[in-house]
């Protein structure tokens, strides 16, 4: 169970959901050290379930499906009530705490800094391509029609 909440916690970020061909996955999997990511442990959590608010009226309002995740030695509280389901629910309540332990513990090792550092390289290479592009472009342009412009004038 450790190390599906570990898996499930990579995918949880907004770079690798952006990045949803399998060849980029398996690529950044390589290129990301998992090996830092914090582990969960039972005793170290004190979870409980609240009602919740917001739209949904009756079906939320009566049921306990939102969930609040202390981590007893940070102190750190996540709160999670992003779907009706309890189940799901707690399962992102312990993601979110990962990431959030991740980042205490880890700073610029952490996974989602990993990840930010890798889409501003593919940024950055793909903005030294398009001005690539652009120059051969222009290039092009001056070969092809900067001649006719010099002999019409």
């Amino acid at each position: 169970m450790l190390g599906l909440l570990r898996c499930v916690a990579l995918e949880s970020t907004a770079q690798l959901k952006a990045l949803s061909a399998s060849p980029w996955r398996r690529c950044l999997s390589k290129a990301i050290d998992h090996s830092r990511v914090p582990v969960l442990r039972d005793e170290d959590l004190e979870e409980s379930f609240v009602r919740g608010s917001g739209p949904g009226g009756q079906a939320v309002a009566k049921t306990n499906n939102k969930v609040v995740l202390t981590h007893k030695p940070t102190g750190i509280v996540v709160q999670c009530h992003t779907t009706r389901s309890l189940f799901e629910n707690r399962r992102e309540a312990r993601k979110m705490l990962i990431g959030k332990l991740d980042q205490l513990y880890n700073g610029d090792q952490s996974v989602e800094a990993q990840l930010q550092r890798i889409e501003a390289k593919k940024q950055t290479e793909t903005a030294r391509r398009k001005q690539k592009l652009q120059a051969k472009k222009k290039a092009w342009k001056e070969r092809e029609f900067g001649d006719e412009s010099d002999k019409s004038s």
